[in-house]
């Protein structure tokens, strides 16, 4: 399996690769912009709440140009219904609710630290089907070491220092099921189209939410459909949802899971950026700094082949 994935590698047109990466870091941008958006739902909107109205909402934004597809496609997607299932549970039902569910009981800096373990992870997972080498390692290491310093505002040793709660359990299993979501996309049968695959992906984890959805709303009742609520459950069911979704798995499609991994460490770096643009937050040196190493290494960890 190592050598096919290799080989298939070797084959992909700089083209492709470059493609793939922008593909990468434009998912990595909009799911920067969840992490902002999703604030601004943490008291208003329960947590099984938010992921089951995100993803019915993406439901809706794809079935327009997936139905067809999916009447097309149907025989070989009924034939690999069990993946299916296995990929929205981990992708859909899990990793986001797993998210907002932390975001209840631990701070944002140790969620941004846990996130950052999101592509050493996938790299661990992905080892079986693509060989990482020296290259991507080091790029891999060095923008860890960048997130790191960035998390312990610019003393990596004042990381072990951090408090954690419960919460940071619940980041951890969130970080490992988008993991086994990145590496199981290359897995896609073939043909099931990317927006069928997305279509069904998005219908299955929102059925496999509804139960916990009724459970929420008789324990904790619904809330208030206002701009307050109803803007941001857009823009994280349309853009981080059905946008980016659509663009990782097409991104994993052409340069692999772990290599898109390594664009993943920028998601610190577009936060920091987006605050700076949006909120008006200062960036400091030791931010420019740790951002500089990020960027190092995502370069060169994506850059090269080996």
């Amino acid at each position: 399996m190592a050598v096919l994935e290799e080989v298939r590698a070797r084959r992909t047109p700089l083209s492709a690769q470059g493609a793939g990466l922008a593909l990468a870091l434009t998912a990595t941008v909009v799911w920067s912009g969840n992490f902002v958006i999703a604030r601004a739902l943490h008291d208003t909107v329960p947590p099984v709440q938010t992921a089951f109205w995100r993803w019915t909402i993406a439901l809706l934004a794809v079935a327009p140009f997936a139905v067809g597809r999916v009447r097309r496609e149907w025989p070989v997607i009924r034939r690999h219904l069990g993946f299916l299932t296995l990929a929205a549970l981990l992708g859909v039902t899990l990793f986001n609710t797993l998210i907002y569910q932390a975001g209840r009981s631990t701070s944002a800096t140790n969620m941004a630290m846990i996130a950052a373990a999101s592509p050493v992870l996938i790299a661990l997972f992905a080892r079986g089907g693509e060989r990482l080498g020296g290259r991507r390692t080091a790029g891999m290491a060095l923008a860890l070491a960048g997130v790191v310093t960035l998390v312990g505002k610019g003393s990596p040793a004042a990381v072990l220092g951090l408090d954690f709660a419960g919460g940071d359990l619940w980041m951890l299993a969130a970080t490992a099921t988008f993991a086994g979501y990145s590496v199981l996309l290359r897995r896609r049968p073939e043909g099931i189209g990317g927006v069928s695959f997305l279509f069904m992906t998005f219908a299955l984890g929102a059925a496999m939410l509804l139960p916990a959805y009724g459970v929420s709303l008789a324990a904790e009742g619904g809330f208030a459909p206002t701009a307050r609520t109803v803007g941001p459950l857009l823009y994280i069911g349309v853009f981080s949802s059905a946008v980016a979704y659509f663009t990782w798995n097409k991104a994993i499609a052409l340069i692999g899971a772990a290599r898109a991994g390594v664009v993943y460490y920028l998601q610190p770096v577009c936060v920091a950026l987006l605050s700076f643009a949006v909120l008006g937050e200062a960036v400091t040196p030791v931010q420019l700094l740790c951002m500089v190493l990020i960027v190092a290494g995502v370069a060169l960890g994506a850059g090269g082949r080996r």
